[in-house]
């Protein structure tokens, strides 16, 4: 299979890791986490209806083969150009920034991309943003990581 690039972002800013049970978590921390972890299963499962609520119509998806809009995010998952089969999270950081938060998520990735099955260790950046009391993703980025895949099937 055909290596791609990935875009790294530089973070400029001092990280706060949670695990899933943090009591010391804000409601908007604890909420971010749990929308993150709904979003996976989504994925997974290709709900494609929760998806479109949860992303904002301008947000970006950045990918190892390349990066596009909601409508071909949406469009990848539900013909399953992309199946994000098993996200297996080991770490989450969030960093809220006004109405902004930053969540980082290490990952083994199993998907199926173009009929394979692959897994590769992501660092998974998502952007969400409050609009009108609520919480919804501006970005998506993809970045393979240097490290080994910990997830066995």
């Amino acid at each position: 299979m055909k290596k791609m690039l990935f875009v790294l972002l530089a973070m400029t800013f001092t990280q706060i890791g949670f695990t899933q049970n943090n009591s010391n978590q804000s409601p908007d921390q604890e909420e971010i986490v749990s929308i993150s972890k709904k979003k996976w299963n989504w994925m997974s499962e290709k709900i494609v209806d929760s998806l479109d609520q949860l992303f904002h119509e301008k947000s970006m998806f950045i990918h190892m083969g390349g990066s596009w809009g909601k409508s071909q995010e949406l469009n990848v998952i539900k013909s399953g150009g992309i199946w994000y089969k098993k996200a297996e999270v080991y770490s989450v950081s969030l960093n809220i920034i006004g109405n902004t938060a930053i969540l980082l998520n290490d990952i083994d990735l199993l998907a199926v991309v173009g009929g394979n099955e692959v897994i590769n260790p992501f660092m998974v950046t998502e952007v969400y943003i409050k609009e009108k009391g609520k919480w919804i993703m501006g970005s998506l980025t993809f970045s393979q990581l240097r490290r080994s895949v910990k997830l066995t099937k």
